[in-house]
């Protein structure tokens, strides 16, 4: 009889105002003993949407999202601390700081912008990914370890291939333990999975882990899936690039870029 303790249904759990706990949902792909940066880049947003909620009513969006990974993401509980760099009616500049036994880990920017009316000049690139329900999953635990991988439902619209694949992501598990995380943080919890569905070398004979994802929002997306239109390029001296369309179900809704340090695993 298995008398284990089941596994929780989320990726976090708070500990108290600023201090989070990581479940196994978070176990990173390079190292499942570290939390896979991911779920907490979207933990990283929630935070920032706490610390918006307590200033005055503003209608002001994330449109820009930097982070640069500093450190280990160790597979232990995190204090995210947010402040207001650049205060604004139409303009704001938040940073965050993820901290890690006292140690910054990351440091996250997020440009927020004014909203207003300009439907009658929207216009840009609208093509609509085949819908997920009409794709199968594919089994990304085949490539990857790690609890965060196992975590998902992964969709591509056409078997994967080195360096290109454009999939659906989505996830049953909350981002925090009882409680209720906006659309944007949901689905940018999702959307670091980019570097890891278009492997362009075999994760067990190279290492290309990024240090950074900055996004742009050109609107606000929708509903559960994240889709990822995804390119990864190897530069010759150690370099590399992840780039990503970014879309919901109503189509695009900005871009990502990943910057990647390309190197041989060392022999054991």
């Amino acid at each position: 009889m298995n008398t284990g303790t089941p596994a929780p249904d989320s990726y976090y759990e708070r500990i108290d105002e600023h201090r989070y706990k990581p479940t196994v949902h978070t176990g990173g792909a390079w190292d499942p003993d570290e939390q896979h940066f991911s779920p907490l880049g979207g933990l990283v947003v929630h935070a920032i949407e706490r610390h918006l909620a307590t200033l005055a009513d503003t209608d002001l969006v994330p449109a820009r999202i930097s982070y640069d990974i500093l450190g280990r993401l160790a597979l232990d509980e995190c204090e995210i601390r947010v402040e207001t760099i650049r205060p604004g009616r139409t303009i704001e500049l938040i940073e965050a700081a993820v901290l890690i036994a006292d140690r910054p880990v990351v440091r996250a920017r997020a440009w927020l912008l004014a909203t207003v009316d300009t439907s009658a000049v929207a216009a840009g690139p609208d093509d609509r990914l085949t819908p997920p329900q009409a794709l199968t999953p594919w089994p990304m635990a085949s490539v990857w370890p790690g609890g965060y991988i196992a975590s998902l439902d992964v969709r591509p619209l056409a078997p994967p291939r080195p360096g290109r694949t454009t999939a659906w992501i989505s996830t049953r598990h909350a981002l925090v333990a009882g409680e209720p995380s906006s659309t944007l943080a949901s689905y940018l919890a999702l959307v670091d999975t980019a570097n890891g569905i278009a492997v362009r070398q075999p994760p067990t004979a190279w290492m290309y882990p990024n240090v950074d994802l900055t996004v742009h929002l050109h609107r606000q997306p929708e509903g559960h899936w994240t889709g990822l239109d995804t390119t990864v390029t190897f530069g010759p001296t150690g370099q590399g690039l992840t780039s990503t369309v970014l879309h919901d179900l109503n189509g695009p809704v900005g871009h990502a870029q990943q910057i990647l340090t390309v190197r041989p695993v060392p022999d054991r």
